[in-house]
């Protein structure tokens, strides 16, 4: 069997307050995204973009970390064909109009329960579906953070840096990773755990099996903290209330707690598992739940970065993490 790799895109815009939805109408009668092959030394995710442009005629930024794949078989000259597409999701580039290729007979832009009535095809209406759930996280996180970077210019006494670092990864991530705030490098560059502890981080994930992209990145405190300092508690409490927003949204199945910090932050400082510190802790699943899921402890990787002899621990733990992910996989099949 021949296997082909096909990406596209979901394109999206508003008539109003209506989210719509762009269809390209085939000749055979029913209607499809903006697809095509993806071509040598191209990723999923350029071929996305060139196809989108190349159908439909519009030029295209997508949502980071959403994709889903859609697989099928059918039958080309008495061969069985198996084709994988990588799906996106686009915003158009403002006042433009589509202009579809030759290979299409026009185009419709449906709102999602109208669409929904007529594709005919079930992974269509799948991804479709996957994608108008994201929007609404997106739009709901981008909402949220820009309300959350205005902190600074409403609290007289802020002692924190005025530059917001956003959260990373798939707002749909299973497992959310928790950390205490941003470093210097995080700070000028607004990415979370991208310094010396990012990297050690990055490759601890990697060890065990698994991918940064999988993963949703952030710190109970979006700020850097001159000096590298912990913030305060008054400091922490304005935060607080908008990273549970963002849990919500999310909605991990786990947090992995990064650290003594947000760890007592989560839990109480006087919860049992912190009473003798973060290196008697680490490596376990708390009993209970925050906000719906589970939690897992472990050291900061800049205490790894810092103190050689962590390094064994925060390694043996991203392991044990890796086992916990991969019975969470299970129990949701």
């Amino acid at each position: 069997m021949i296997e082909e790799s096909s990406a596209g895109s979901i394109v999206y815009t508003y008539k109003g307050a209506k989210r719509l939805f762009l269809f390209l109408k085939r000749k055979e009668g029913w209607l499809d995204f903006p697809k095509g092959h993806v071509e040598r030394g191209e990723t999923p995710m350029e071929a996305a973009v060139r196809e989108t442009k190349e159908e439909s005629g519009l030029r295209v930024s997508l949502i980071p970390f959403f994709n889903r794949t859609i697989c099928y078989t059918f039958t080309r000259k008495g061969g069985r064909i198996r084709k994988c597409v990588t799906m996106f999701i686009a915003h158009p580039v403002i006042g433009q109009k589509p202009k579809v290729s030759h290979e299409h007979t026009g185009f419709e832009w449906l709102d999602f329960g109208s669409a929904l009535k007529r594709l005919s095809h079930y992974g269509q209406k799948e991804v479709l579906t996957a994608a108008n759930a994201y929007i609404d996280r997106y739009e709901e996180m981008s909402k949220l953070n820009a309300e959350y970077a205005k902190l600074p210019k409403r609290v007289k006494s802020w002692g924190l840096s005025e530059r917001f670092v956003t959260g990373e990864g798939p707002l749909d991530a299973r497992v959310l990773m928790l950390g205490q705030a941003p470093g210097r490098n995080e700070d000028l560059l607004g990415r979370p755990f991208i310094g010396a502890a990012g990297k050690l981080l990055n490759s601890m994930i990697e060890a065990a099996g698994m991918k940064r992209d999988d993963f949703y990145i952030t710190s109970v405190v979006q700020f850097f903290p001159p000096d590298n300092r912990v913030p305060t508690d008054e400091e922490t409490a304005l935060c607080f209330g908008f990273l549970e927003k963002q849990i919500r949204i999310v909605k991990p199945k786990l947090i992995v707690l990064l650290g003594s910090y947000p760890a007592k932050s989560v839990l109480g400082k006087k919860h049992p598992h912190l009473e003798n510190g973060i290196l008697n802790a680490h490596g376990t699943l708390v009993d209970g739940k925050f906000l719906g899921a589970r939690l897992f402890l472990t050291i900061h990787p800049a205490a790894a970065v810092r103190i050689k002899k962590h390094m064994a621990v925060i390694k043996s733990d991203f392991e044990k993490l890796c086992s916990v992910v991969d019975r969470l996989d299970r129990s949701e099949k």
